[in-house]
Order: structure tokens, then sequence, then C-alpha cells
């Protein structure tokens, strides 16, 4: 939908790090006013110095996306300076493992906070902005990029918290689409839906706030769960580079799904078909039985 982009504005949540810094980075070589938002002051600091050198207006924001409060302020100021944004991305989010009833009632609510209301809020408050500054303007153009993952067409084992939060941020962007659908043609919304992909969601503990990290000792699941994200990850050959060249390729095109890992797409039609069919859900161990095997040998020592 958004095909001009100088001198227009994005609002990047999770921006200083992982694909929220790569998309920044193309932003700003595109010549876009760039709004940074994230919650780990020392990164934001490092981010915006590097931006700010590109020659571009930036805003960086540190901002609990969670905070309904916080989220509705920076909207206020960034309308203030920049008037309706062009491109939201609402992409801060953190990573969580092990045995879905092993985690206590604050981590879901750390996790589901960041991943899902962090995504609602954005979506809250910008999208009224958007469609006004599109309604004044029948040349205005806009997006929106949601952040989910792979996990949110899936639902591997041991992940389940993080699961629910993407599959989440699945059903809101399709909704969004649907709805804007409805209302304009001039707004666009998308879907990222990365795989393994070397960035910080390994490591979210990091801004794991420490009432959290303080309250409770991680379980043998989640310390297994914690190992096999850091290899997975770690071990990607997409860039966060490459990936944040999608979302672009994407907003220009006015394609809602962006994968990152197309061939994963078997295993998403592989539970669709389960689904549709009312079969169990499928092995997803079934082309590594072999990571499947010692994974149960893990937990049930």
């Amino acid at each position: 939908m958004l095909s001009q982009f100088s001198g227009k504005t994005a609002v990047l949540t999770g921006a200083a790090s992982g694909f929220g810094l790569e998309v920044a980075r193309i932003a700003a070589a595109r010549g876009m006013n760039l709004v940074l938002v994230d919650v780990q002051q020392d990164a934001l600091a490092q981010a915006e110095a590097e931006l700010v050198a590109t020659g571009v207006q930036v805003m960086a924001r540190r901002v609990d996306v969670s905070n309904a409060t916080a989220m509705d302020t920076l909207a206020a100021d960034v309308v203030d300076r920049f008037g309706a944004p062009h491109f939201v991305f609402n992409n801060a989010g953190v990573g969580s493992a092990g045995l879905v009833w092993e985690h206590a009632v604050a981590d879901w609510e750390w996790v589901l906070g960041v991943n899902v209301w962090g995504v609602v809020h954005g979506v809250r408050c910008f999208t009224p902005h958007m469609l006004a500054a599109a309604k004044a303007d029948p040349a205005w153009q806009g997006h929106i990029v949601n952040t989910a993952s792979m996990a949110g067409l899936l639902t591997a084992p041991n992940m389940g918290v993080y699961n629910v939060s993407k599959h989440a941020v699945v059903a809101l962007s399709e909704t969004l689409y649907q709805d804007l659908s409805l209302v304009t043609v001039q707004v666009g919304a998308s879907v990222l839906c990365p795989y393994f992909v070397p960035t910080g969601i390994s490591q979210s503990h990091r801004n794991r706030p420490a009432e959290l990290a303080a309250a409770e000792r991680p379980t043998q699941s989640q310390l297994i769960g914690q190992a096999m994200s850091d290899k997975a990850v770690n071990s990607g050959k997409v860039s966060a580079a490459e990936v944040a060249q999608m979302v672009f390729d994407a907003i220009e095109a006015n394609r809602f799904y962006i994968y990152s890992h197309p061939q994963a797409l078997g295993n998403v039609s592989q539970r669709m078909e389960a689904l549709v069919a009312a079969r169990n859900p499928p092995d997803p161990f079934a082309e590594r039985p072999d990571v499947g095997a010692k994974l149960r040998a893990a937990l049930q020592a």
C-alpha cells in the first residue's frame, strides 16, 4: 500500500535490536522520519545515535509497549511532532519456553503483555490517526506490520506461552486486514511470521522484569527450551537484515503474509489439513524424530 517513503514517518517498537533495528536502518536509508521505541535504554540510545548520524529526524522513547497509558502518550507525542505515522511496525516481542502448565501467572502476563497487548496498543493508538489522515487526503497512504512468528501458525511443544501469544497476533493481524478493507483502501496491513533468525529474541530474559527473575527459578523444561531456542535461533541462515528487506518488499506489494522461511509452510499445511479433517495434531518431530526422542528423554529423566 505504501510506495513512497521519503519524508514519511515510521514508528517502530522493539527498535533497538533485531528486526526493529534493521527495518529502521532501511527506513532511514529511504529518508523516513523515525520513532524508535524500546524498553532497553542502553541499546535504544545506541540505535538513536546511529540513526541520527544518517541525517533523518529521530524520536527515541523508552516505552513498555504493554502499558496502555504509556502507548497513548507515545501516540500523542508522535502525532504532535510528525503527524499521523505512515508506517507502524508493531515488532516488540519476548520469547518463552517450557511446558505450558509450568509457567507462573506473572510469566504469562509478561509474555502476553509484550507480545499481544503491545500489538493491540500499537493498533489501537495509531490506526485512528492513520485513518483520519487518509480521510483528509485521498493521496495519503499508510501500512501497519505486526510481528508474529511461525509459532503463530504452528503449535510446537514446550513453548506454549509463546505459541499462544503469536497465534493471537496472527488472528489480530488478519482481522485488522479485514477491518481496514471495510473502511479504506489507503491503509494496508501485513503480518511478519519469521522462523529461526539470529536476533535477540532468545535472550529476552535480559529485559525480564526484575521481580519475575527474582520470584521463580526456571524449571527443567524451561531450561531445556531455552537451550534449544538458543541453538535454533543462533544457527539461523536468514539474517535480520534480509527479513527487514522482506518487510519493505511486502509493504510495496501490499502483501499480507511475510515469511522468512517459506519452506516451513509444509508443516503449516499438515496442521491445517489435520484441522480440517478433524485428525489429531500431527507429530511435530516427524521429520526429525531424533530431536523428539531427545526432548522426551530429557523431560522424563
